[in-house]
């Protein structure tokens, strides 16, 4: 595996992503009854942003770094702070050393009732996973292709949860593997919330993506863009994409509420912004 997101832990796809994430967990707190979350390429878990790896790309400066101090009002605040605490939860000496990779933000957000599984393929990543939730019984780390968890670990007992599938994009056909997954995930528990990240450079590789996911009879698929550079032709990552199956209803509101902030905060003036795509809509 050449890909080590050490390198791009914090960075503006990391902080997006992220925020999506803690508002379908927040979601799904609304009931009381439990739930779990999967993440599909669940990392290390935690990322120190004084490494070596970190300081050499400094990709963290332009993402929560730049919202450590964010000032945008009460209600930005509130949906923020699910996300903020989890960040400041990991570094309890104040400022900023350390970032929380998802495992570790969803298991922050998780009540008593509610679990976690994080799958991690690399033997090395999971045995670190697995020490980092030594004695969690709310969490369960395995050891397996993120890809065959769609297929042996759902739909989970408690009938109740979400799916983060966030491959690192270091292999050709990922794309195709992310909408197979989503599909075949979705066949076997169309009741799940999935969110399915994506990198924006190969743009023709993306349209064929949101056309398959489009035309692949999923009710409701929302596209969440975020373009923080201008269109670089490939050359590197633009932005950030967040396909979410079977949103909340609450989410597209609360997404055009934070993506202006996020926007103002973490994007290059002649960058795109951001945008809400209804790739599927059927609210019947």
């Amino acid at each position: 595996m050449n890909y080590r997101h050490v390198y791009h832990a914090g960075n503006f796809a990391d902080v997006v992503k992220h925020v999506v994430l803690t508002r379908l967990i927040e979601y799904l707190k609304r009931k009381d009854k439990a739930f779990r979350v999967m993440d599909t390429h669940a990392g290390i878990g935690l990322y120190d942003l004084s490494s070596t790896e970190a300081q050499k790309t400094g990709e963290w400066r332009d993402g929560i770094g730049r919202l450590a101090g964010i000032d945008a009002g009460a209600e930005v605040a509130a949906s923020l702070a699910p996300y903020l605490d989890a960040v400041r939860a990991c570094n309890p000496q104040a400022g900023l050393q350390f970032y929380p990779g998802s495992p570790l933000i969803a298991r922050h957000l998780l009540r008593k009732q509610d679990r976690l599984t994080a799958i991690e393929l690399h033997p090395q990543d999971a045995v670190r996973l697995k020490s980092r939730f030594e004695g969690d019984f709310q969490t369960r780390i395995i050891e397996l292709d993120g890809w065959l968890a769609l297929g042996a670990h759902l739909p989970p007992k408690e009938k109740r949860g979400l799916v983060l599938i966030d491959p690192p994009f270091e292999q050709e056909g990922e794309f195709d593997r992310l909408s197979d997954g989503v599909i075949k995930a979705y066949g076997r528990w169309p009741g799940g919330v999935y969110a399915l990240w994506y990198p924006i450079k190969d743009r023709r590789s993306i349209a064929d993506f949101r056309q398959r996911l489009a035309e692949s009879g999923m009710a409701r698929v929302l596209d969440v863009v975020f373009e923080a550079r201008p269109d670089s032709n490939g050359e590197r990552l633009d932005g950030t994409g967040l396909v979410v199956v079977n949103p909340p209803f609450t989410l597209e509101a609360e997404l055009r509420l934070l993506l202006p902030v996020l926007t103002a905060a973490m994007a290059e003036p002649r960058a795109a912004g951001w945008r809400l795509d209804w790739l599927a809509r059927d609210d019947g």
